[in-house]
This record gives C-alpha cells, structure tokens and sequence, in this order.
C-alpha cells in the first residue's frame, strides 16, 4: 500500500488524494441470551460475539483531489455483492466486510450540477469468519 492510503477496502482505496474520511467509527456487539431459573432472576449467558459495524464519514472536494466519482467508485466496490477485505494503512488486515449503506450530500452545486463539496458515509458490517470455532 501506498503511504497515502488510509485504508483499503477490495478494490477501494481512501487516501488524502481522493476519499479522505475524517471519522472512524466501529461498533462490537455481544451476544446474551436470558435464560428463566425457577425461583430465581433469570440468568445471563453469552453465546458468542455479534456484528461489528463500521461507518466511515469524510469529505471531498473534486476539485482538488480524487475527481467527481469517487462515490460512484463505492458503490462500484458495493454491488459486487461480496465481501471486501478491510486492510488499515499500517497493513493490520482487520478481515472481510460488506458494504450496508452508502450515503452521499453534494453541496455548493456550481455550472451544470457539479458539486465542490462531497460528504459520504459508508458502512460496513463484518462479513463473519467460517473457519471461527
């Protein structure tokens, strides 16, 4: 990787020179199930780690650098339909995750619709590993 690139994701790279994100977010869950005890308050019992969610939120400004359709090159990576290893910048692999939701807001509209600010969210969900015990 690049020493610009903040994080790869497939095929995506977010880099300072084209999707900067300003805000990691991740969130683990785990799993507890009640289980009812007879003269008792129910007991808790952990049955295994949860989904673990990702959300990136950044800004572009297509002018100065990465271009108009960096986005679309989101969502390019989203349709594939398949999971997408997630390596940070520093190459810790942080596994497989799939792309859930992209959200776009294009502000300060100029000649012929084009947008000089670009501000996304993308959020990914971790795919889950099959070989887990």
């Amino acid at each position: 990787m690049t020493s610009d690139v903040m994080i790869a994701l497939g095929d995506y790279r977010f880099s300072v020179h084209s999707a900067a994100y300003s805000e990691f977010r991740r969130v683990s869950e785990y799993r507890w199930r009640s289980q009812e005890r007879l003269s008792r308050t129910p007991a808790m019992q952990y049955i295994g780690p949860g989904y673990d969610e990702v959300t990136m939120t950044g800004t572009i400004y297509p002018h100065f650098n990465g271009g108009l359709f960096q986005v679309e090159a989101m969502r390019a990576e989203a349709v594939k339909g398949k999971p997408l290893l997630l390596v940070d910048g520093l190459g810790y692999v942080r596994g497989n995750y799939v792309i859930t939701r992209i959200e776009e807001t294009q502000t300060d509209i100029r000649v012929a619709g084009v947008a000089e600010k670009i501000e996304f969210n993308i959020t990914l969900k971790y795919y889950g590993d099959d070989n887990a015990i």
